[in-house]
């Protein structure tokens, strides 16, 4: 019984990759593009998530700056998380501003910044992206669901990657191979089409 319920997860998150691979691929072109603008420019990477979307934030700024499956120069590329730390600042009556404050202290024109979120929701997601259009950054959002309130804030020129499912879980496995699929266009397009060596 428990077996067969672990090999339906597996059945259950292949399914969804399969069924998202032709609808998500233009956006995550459109994605690789847009990150290539603005590492090429001089500019860079802001990534940001809440909870486990945050986690994944973190990992794709690793794999920016320390590379993703071939050798390649460092790209600027820096997770902003709502950690314990900035939560500190809930004392001070800064609440949910805490990464739309990052996106200002540390966004500029030209920059990218990438949202991961499952809803589309969260209040402190929403003030970033409102921050980073104000920087005149260009947000690539992905998330679960319809995307919710987060959907309607982004512009034309924004790149939304959206994983239309909503268990949560079945999302973020989606996204994280968004993220593997972004890594490897950016690469791809910087060095080439190249034969990955393991």
């Amino acid at each position: 019984m428990l077996e067969q319920r672990i090999q339906q997860q597996f059945i259950d998150s292949a399914d969804l990759k399969y069924q998202s691979a032709q609808s998500l691929s233009p956006a995550i072109a459109a994605a690789a593009h847009a990150v290539v603008a603005c590492i090429t420019s001089g500019a860079r990477l802001l990534a940001c998530g809440v909870g486990p979307c945050g986690a994944l934030a973190q990992q794709f700024a690793a794999m920016c700056v320390t590379g993703f499956e071939r050798d390649r120069p460092e790209l600027a590329a820096l997770a902003l998380v709502p950690d314990a730390t900035w939560s500190l600042c809930s004392d001070a009556g800064l609440g949910d501003t805490r990464l739309a404050r990052q996106v200002r202290a540390l966004g500029q024109a030209g920059d990218v910044l990438l949202v991961l979120t499952m809803a589309g929701s969260d209040t402190a997601l929403l003030q970033a992206v409102q921050a980073a259009h104000e920087r005149d950054m260009t947000v690539i959002a992905c998330y679960g669901r319809d995307g919710g309130e987060l959907a309607t804030q982004l512009r034309e020129t924004d790149v939304q990657i959206a994983v239309m499912h909503e268990r949560a879980a079945r999302v973020r496995e989606v996204q994280a191979l968004v993220l593997h699929c972004l890594c490897d266009s950016v690469d791809t397009l910087l060095l080439g089409d190249q034969e990955i060596m393991l």
